[in-house]
């Protein structure tokens, strides 16, 4: 979107306006998070999250290449080589442990993410290709963590790669020739583990890439608000620097406290203990299970227990787990409401904390062992989660009324204003 009262970029110094003519870099900083983007003037603390997530991408990038120079990956030496990184490295314990829960802190701040553009409609249009791309993006973290859980060549990590790499063989016909071609191999070992490292290590960079377009595609239509209403004039936004960039800094402060206090005293928190026992194919753990953001997912694999038509239960696992993610491509056509916002949608408000609850006992149930009740709750958890998004959620976008919504950014945060001096006066 173009915004005729947008501040230009004007260059006062000699070097800098030679800079502008050759490489516009400075023009393009500026326009981008600078006084030159105008953003709508009610965003509240949830639009941090996009500059939280950019900053644990960062440190997720910086920490892994100094990992990468003291990591071998080799089935033999893998486990020990991590040991070294953390015994005889200078500050490697801390590299790692930074890696380690920066991979947390990413999903957690992620998560967020997702769930206030659910809550405030930001999935629509005209910010679809946002969304998309921001899917893309989480199912390339889905897929860095998955391999980089692996590299430790610990307990969990190994069986971790032989389970979940084994769903695949229950794609008929060409289900094992992919999970061998994953593996290099019939088990897990020097080809998973070389494979695994070499793409964990590049896909990060391809996240970045598909970060610029996500920013690129934002920047086009402009940010959603909490109100969901458009931006109609000049009254309605405010530059991005300083207001913005101040309510980011302060939020990446206290992220970074988050992240300081779990990496300091609580590092193993997130983790799993038998990742500390070396990989043996000869003993299986009493209870495999991923990394605590594969929860939800890993529960709506296991939720199939029984064969139904022609196909097994296990395949029905793997299609129900792979389309749990596919949906969310669909979401801006399965919500055909007008109105962004879950402000002014009481219905919708309603089911989106259902959503939210159901989301929160699949991560429960898919850290428990398979057995009840968690199996059954599991069910419960994967039927209500499809249901919400390919039944509840369109019905309700067309039965709904929606509250009365104000004219304009400005009228709601004007009429918020008021609202909130009545309240003190009163008080």
């Amino acid at each position: 979107m173009s915004f005729p009262w947008a501040k230009q970029y004007e260059p006062q110094q000699p070097l800098m306006k030679w800079l502008d003519e050759k490489l516009p870099l400075p023009r393009l900083v500026y326009n981008a998070v600078g006084a030159g983007y105008p953003v709508p003037r009610n965003l509240n603390y949830f639009w941090n999250f996009g500059v939280l997530a950019g900053a644990a991408l960062a440190i997720q990038i910086i920490t892994g290449i100094v990992l990468a120079m003291h990591y071998a990956a080799n089935a033999g030496v893998a486990f020990n080589s991590v040991e070294h990184i953390m015994r005889d490295v200078n500050a490697g314990w801390f590299i790692r442990y930074a890696h380690m829960n920066g991979a947390s802190m990413f999903f957690i701040v992620v998560y967020l993410h997702i769930f206030r553009g659910l809550y405030y409609g930001s999935y629509k249009a005209p910010r679809e290709m946002v969304w998309l791309l921001g899917v893309v993006i989480f199912l390339l973290m889905m897929a860095t963590a998955f391999m980089g859980y692996v590299l430790p060549w610990g307990q969990m990590s190994f069986w971790g790669a032989q389970v979940i790499t084994g769903f695949f063989s229950a794609i008929p016909v060409v289900g094992e020739p992919i999970r061998v071609w994953l593996l290099g191999g019939f088990a897990p070992d020097n080809a998973a583990l070389n494979r695994f490292f070499s793409l964990h290590y590049l896909l990060p960079f391809v996240i970045a890439g598909v970060v610029i377009l996500h920013i690129w595609a934002l920047h086009i239509p402009g940010s959603n608000n909490p109100t969901g209403i458009e931006v109609k004039d000049e009254q309605d936004t405010v530059p991005f620097h300083p207001y913005y960039t101040a309510k980011d800094g302060f939020g990446l402060g206290i992220f970074l406290l988050m992240f300081v206090l779990l990496t300091f005293f609580s590092p193993n928190l997130l983790g799993h203990a038998d990742n500390y026992i070396p990989a043996n194919p000869l003993s299986t753990p009493a209870h495999i299970v991923p990394e605590w953001y594969f929860w939800p997912f890993y529960a709506i694999l296991r939720a199939f227990t029984f064969n139904f038509l022609w196909i097994d239960a296990k395949l029905w696992g793997v299609i129900a787990m792979f389309a749990s993610i596919a949906l969310l491509f669909f979401l801006p056509w399965l919500d055909s409401s007008p109105v962004k916002s879950s402000t002014y949608r009481p219905l919708y408000k309603k089911f989106f904390w259902v959503l939210v609850f159901d989301v929160l006992l699949l991560g429960v149930c898919g850290k428990m062992p398979a057995e009840q009740p968690w199996v059954v709750l599991s069910q419960i958890g994967a039927a209500y989660y499809f249901a919400h998004f390919l039944i509840i959620l369109p019905i309700v976008s067309r039965i709904e009324r929606p509250a009365p919504m104000p004219n304009s950014i400005t009228e709601a945060v004007l009429a918020k204003h008021a609202d909130d001096m009545s309240a003190a006066a009163t008080a």
